[in-house]
């Protein structure tokens, strides 16, 4: 990352929330420094969020974009147990991983690990999550500290870290899978033709070959 993104970035809550309009608080910091993205854009940040920012970028202070929410005090989110089925869209959605639990049992929210974003509201097939006030009248960064922002940042990242380790050991998984079903192909095929099968058998090599390129790619 550059560092006039870095400057951007720190100057951010971290709480991921995509009010911005982007998929996370490193991707608007981006875009504030390089394509001209509007400084106004973060409402857990707030009026002092963008007057810092203003001073990193040199944009004049705007009031806060109505399209993208308003300032209001911090909210920490909570599951209503006697509700929930434990269907864990709510642990994917969650950028902190603040939400606990496995398939079909009872998730909880960790208080010290939530940011507040709202992304696992809409996500709730029968709306057992709801949100209290946690930081009084306090709104923006009267209601959010360094020390919390940092701390969403590193659980943030963490959290990146989990989920591209588990999409790899899927991939991974999934092309020993097709290795396998190639390796022993006229066994898991009902086609006996052996021009057709050559053919099944190169469709499936491309696709394996794909997938490698994919992961080297990425």
């Amino acid at each position: 990352m550059d560092l006039s993104t870095l400057r951007v970035l720190d100057a951010l809550p971290q709480t991921q929330c995509t009010r911005c309009g982007y998929p996370d608080c490193a991707g608007y910091a981006a875009a504030i420094a390089h394509e001209a993205a509007l400084i106004n854009q973060c409402p857990p940040g707030g009026a002092e969020g963008i007057r810092r920012l203003a001073q990193i970028t040199g944009q004049p202070e705007l009031p806060l974009s109505s399209e993208h929410g308003a300032e209001a005090p911090r909210t920490l989110a909570w599951i209503d147990e006697k509700w929930c089925i434990g269907c864990t869209l709510c642990i994917k959605a969650c950028p902190t991983d603040a939400i606990v639990g496995a398939n079909k049992r009872m998730h909880t929210v960790i208080e010290a690990h939530c940011t507040g974003c709202e992304l696992c509201l809409p996500v709730c097939p029968v709306d057992c999550i709801a949100l209290d006030a946690a930081s009084g009248p306090s709104t923006g960064w009267a209601a959010w500290s360094e020390e919390q922002a940092l701390h969403a940042r590193e659980r943030y990242a963490a959290h990146q870290l989990r989920v591209s380790a588990e999409r790899d050991a899927q991939q991974q998984r999934q092309m020993e899978k097709a290795q396998h079903h190639l390796d022993n192909l006229p066994e898991h095929s009902r086609i006996t033709d052996a021009d057709l099968l050559a053919k099944k058998r190169a469709v499936i090599e491309a696709a394996i070959k794909a997938a490698k390129q994919k992961t080297k790619g990425l």
